[in-house]
């Protein structure tokens, strides 16, 4: 269990980011469900892109460090793929 910790921390900010995105970029909001959806995706993907980089390597403990560093890079994934599929959505209703 302690070595999914970092994963859970992950999944849970993303769904927070992804809802403060949507909450942020009103135009770019697709709805509290699927924002949180797209948050929890986007806040996985994230997390583990990151560590791949080599920028926030989760141990898998619980220390603060790396509890911190799930936190930022599940928010940060979670708001990022918001705002890219709340982008390509404006796009495609513009056409």
């Amino acid at each position: 269990m302690e070595k999914m910790l970092p994963l859970i921390v992950q999944l849970v900010s993303g769904a927070v980011g992804g809802n403060v995105a949507g909450s942020l970029m009103k135009k770019s909001s697709l709805g509290t469900l699927v924002n949180s959806v797209l948050g929890i995706v986007g806040g996985g993907l994230g997390g583990q892109l990151l560590g791949m980089l080599g920028i926030e390597a989760p141990t898998g403990g619980m220390d603060v460090q790396s509890v911190v560093g799930s936190i930022a890079s599940g928010g940060v994934g979670g708001g990022v793929l918001i705002a890219i599929v709340g982008l390509i959505k404006n796009a495609i209703a513009k056409k």
